[in-house]
């Protein structure tokens, strides 16, 4: 019996006659696309196979081609993009000779999609159950209230609560999270037999993540469904999927398990992307990161033998002349692609083989910023009702009463889910919006709430970094325009001196000269960032807040990134206000970090001091949803159970209390929790420090009771 959608059913397999069966299978895949005439071979002889019931990961560097495999295996290429040889098939099914009628028959149906940002799949001008209903419309005879029934039960079933409400809701009424469970309900709609995953989780927050992903294990359980899922969070892989292959320049360089690839990468590429990623055991003080030097060949002219040669530590001069073959390892679908990877198979794997620095002990700093008492609230306009019914000002709470300070030189760390109030935090630091109450005061001087009201000086040497480098780069002005302004603004170069300034800016975030003639259009997303912490340097900056710089970039160009953010704070002295979910970086860079939720902070310390035991239960929520790529790592799971309260004029008492799986009682949700002391260690929480202190890592090595950290 074969798992497919019959005309206005949906039918699901039972487990044992989905087992291991081929669903999508891909040959010799050849990809090309035609830029002005020119030929870019982006995917070379991919070779793929997804059985049911099965999760297979596809990881590399951005424009190493696994996009362009995901759409021609749907027939989603656009007009620049040509198979140029190879096929695929669902099932018994040749995609590539399918017609329109017959195409659209199993697209959206029976093979579904979840795209990286839910923002650009959904529609703003449609409720989201109407956007859900069409999907179930178009590909079922369901009609009228079975339509709406099945939206409701798909809603539920992705743990949206409220289903009722949220069938009416719109997008921009939703968090990212939400919105991408609304994705993920309208890919699962119809019972899809393969579901590609372009993405998914990038940008959210790591509970909301933990989230996603176990919802699409059980949904995947539940409807037999096989998965592709295109990815540069590696944690990720080594968490939620069976097998991995790994592309480069278009090529898959390896395949097999995650348990062996993960423990023993028999490719160059693969070892060094596993060791770009920062480990919870090290921070800046220990070594630098892995970085891979060089770029991505070019496609429309590439080199002779490896095509990783050129970036490989290990190559030799066959690797620059031969061309290489698959190699089997274990099985035909466990291969990898180096002549010499028995030699580099030899070699122990150790993540953590670098010769490191000499620790770094903690000294007094002189502060640089002081945040007392800071409180953000938005007023909410008051609509007819609310006049009509005599109902008083509504507030959101972003920012509610928050102590922080910063050393000079040094990073603090702000950490928590999506709308938990940090970059409200860093843009009221910044002046980018007011404080309704407290006071931030910068050396010793009172910092005015909005920017423009501050000197030429402080404006100068109080900067930020934007999580999105395409939004603030002027796609108008070049790169060197785009240095040379603060430059210009602050009076901090002579006009004849300043190409000069830019190039040795350019230089120091590790971008040739040449770059200042370059647009943003011509750069990738990582030199884009690099350009952004340029222009942020070019002021000659004191503080500088970073919001999110890395959260899009692939592991790779994230290392770098990281390096080049520790030399910069050591050669100029500067202090970072870091804000981020991502607390493996975080771990890496900082020297304290607080842990933000819903405006309040919940812990503060160092990172030596907040990854371990004892936690406040937020704190210990975080770090059980970190996905780690590390097989000798035990994790707890826990799942934060119940709604997030509103921000909107906040009842009194712990913000956590309605999630926290280790509630006391009724105190927590009536009194503002205490502060409970462990010399600079703080947590803001009811719970005695003599439970506190009982509690296990919620990380720690296999078969032992040590913290990683």
């Amino acid at each position: 019996m074969n798992s497919q959608l019959a005309e206005g059913n949906v039918t699901v397999l039972e487990p044992e006659e989905q087992t291991g069966k081929p669903v999508l299978t891909i040959r010799d895949m050849h990809i090309s696309y035609f830029p002005r005439g020119k030929e870019v071979k982006a995917v070379r002889g991919v070779d793929l196979t997804v059985h049911a019931g099965e999760t297979l990961a596809l990881v590399g560097e951005s424009g190493s081609g696994k996009s362009s495999v995901a759409f021609a295996s749907m027939r989603g290429l656009d007009a620049a993009g040509r198979v140029m040889r190879g096929s695929v098939h669902f099932h018994d099914t040749d995609v590539l000779a399918l017609n329109p009628s017959e195409l659209r028959r199993i697209q959206g149906s029976r093979i579904a999609m979840v795209y990286q940002d839910p923002q650009t799949a959904l529609n703003p001008g449609y409720r989201i159950g109407d956007q859900i209903a069409e999907a179930v419309h178009e590909h079922t005879d369901m009609s009228g209230a079975a339509v709406r029934e099945r939206v409701l039960d798909l809603l539920e079933e992705v743990n949206l609560p409220d289903p009722v409400g949220f069938y009416e809701r719109y997008p921009h009424e939703l968090s990212g999270g939400q919105q991408q469970r609304v994705v993920i309900a309208m890919a699962f709609a119809c019972n899809p037999e393969l579901l590609i995953m372009d993405e998914p989780t990038t940008g959210l927050d790591v509970t909301t993540e933990a989230h996603i992903l176990d919802l699409v294990t059980k949904l995947k359980e539940s409807h037999g469904s096989a998965i592709l899922y295109i990815t540069h969070n590696l944690g990720v892989v080594a968490k939620f999927c069976h097998r991995v292959a790994v592309m480069y320049a278009g090529q898959i360089v390896e395949q097999g398990p995650v348990s062996r690839v993960f423990t023993a990468p028999a490719h160059p590429y693969t070892r060094s992307l596993l060791t770009c990623i920062p480990r919870l055991d090290l921070s800046k003080h220990d070594r630098p990161l892995n970085a891979i030097e060089g770029r991505l060949p070019n496609l429309s002219e590439l080199p002779p033998g490896c095509v990783f040669a050129p970036r490989c530590s290990e190559s030799k001069d066959q690797c620059l002349s031969d061309d290489i073959e698959k190699v089997q390892i274990d099985g035909d679908e466990d291969f990898v692609r180096c002549v010499r990877w028995n030699d580099i198979s030899t070699f122990e794997f150790d993540r953590n083989a670098r010769k490191t620095r000499p620790k770094v002990e903690a000294s007094a700093v002189e502060p640089i910023l002081d945040v007392d008492n800071l409180q953000c609230l938005f007023r909410l306009r008051r609509g007819i009702v609310e006049v009509a019914t005599g109902q008083g000002v509504r507030n959101v709470h972003a920012v509610d009463g928050i102590d922080l300070k910063l050393g000079r030189g040094q990073t603090l760390a702000i950490v928590g889910e999506s709308g938990c109030g940090k970059t409200t935090l860093g843009r009221t630091i910044v002046g980018l919006q007011t404080a309704t109450d407290g006071t931030m005061t910068f050396e010793d001087k009172l910092l005015e709430g909005k920017a423009r009201n501050r000197s030429n000086d402080v404006r100068r040497r109080v900067q930020i970094v934007f999580q999105n480098p395409d939004a603030t780069l002027n796609p108008q002005k070049s790169v060197g325009e785009t240095i040379g302004r603060p430059l210009e603004l602050f009076g901090l170069a002579e006009e004849s001196a300043r190409e000069t300034r830019v190039a040795d800016l350019l230089q120091s975030v590790n971008l040739p000269a040449h770059y200042a003639s370059r647009y943003p259009h011509e750069l990738s997303g990582g030199e884009k960032q690099r350009v952004a912490i340029a222009r942020a340097f070019a002021a000659d900056p004191d503080l500088i807040v970073c919001d999110e710089p890395l959260s899009a970039l692939d592991v790779s160009v994230q290392a770098a990134i990281l390096n080049l953010l520790v030399e910069l704070q050591k050669t100029t002295n500067a202090a970072y206000l870091f804000i981020s979910h991502d607390l493996s970086v975080v771990r890496y860079l900082s020297d304290q970090v607080a842990v933000m939720y819903m405006g309040r902070l919940c812990e503060i310390g160092s990172p030596e001091e907040v990854f371990v035991p004892p936690y406040h239960p937020y704190t210990e929520a975080l770090l059980s949803a970190i996905s780690l790529p590390d097989p000798n790592i035990d994790q707890e799971s826990i799942f934060l159970e119940g709604s997030v309260p509103s921000p909107v004029n906040p009842k009194p008492g712990c913000r956590f209390a309605s999630r926290c799986p280790r509630k006391i009682g009724d105190i927590c949700e009536t009194e503002n929790p205490p502060l409970v002391s462990y010399g600079d260690h703080k947590i803001y929480c009811h719970i005695p420090k003599e439970e506190l202190d009982k509690m296990r890592p919620v990380i720690r090595y296999q078969g032992s009771e040590d913290p990683v950290v």
